[in-house]
């Protein structure tokens, strides 16, 4: 029987065997070596790891009762409405002009949704004729007539009622 390969192509063969067991032969030195040096210098521990721990495992709520629930109930009312006062819209501002150039102004001088443009002091007066506290009433609830709509307080909740209401008396002196 002869061989079916010639003399050539086994020492190619010879030769790309021996190169292949050379390269993963380096390769698994090198993951040896990278496995070696990792060993030496671990990974930082997350400073905040505890404290990420104990967030995950705190009770989502809790039960109160008596005069010690009443008082903790309280307390979180008194959190959440001093957290809520920190995030009043435009830093707290009262000044009407402010707040006008800042969110009212988009509708109030293009007439979108039908608002009335603040240049605009013929379709005031109907408006005007309803009396201030309405005027009021409809920029805080909102309103949606035949005319047009007004979301609440012009779309930010954040505004507080006290903002709403000195921008609504900034806009009236402006139409007068």
């Amino acid at each position: 029987m002869t061989n079916p390969v010639p003399q050539t192509d086994a020492v190619f063969l010879k030769h790309f065997v021996q190169l292949i067991a050379f390269l993963v032969l380096v390769c698994v030195m090198l993951i040896a070596l990278g496995a070696h040096i990792y060993s030496g210098h671990p990974s930082p521990e997350n400073p905040a790891r505890a404290e990420v721990a104990k967030q995950r495992l705190a009770p989502i709520g809790a039960v109160y009762a008596g005069d010690t629930g009443r008082a903790a109930i309280e307390a979180a009312a008194a959190a959440a409405k001093a957290a809520a006062a920190s995030q009043v819209a435009y830093g707290g501002t009262t000044d009407g002009k402010t707040i006008f150039g800042n969110l009212c102004h988009a509708c109030h001088e293009t007439g979108a949704g039908g608002a009335p443009m603040l240049s605009n002091k013929a379709a005031w007066g109907p408006r005007l004729a309803q009396g201030e506290e309405t005027l009021i009433k409809h920029a805080i609830e909102g309103y949606t007539g035949l005319e047009g709509m007004m979301p609440a307080k012009g779309g930010n909740p954040a505004l507080t009622d006290e903002q709403v209401k000195a921008t609504v008396d900034w806009m009236i002196a402006q139409v007068k």
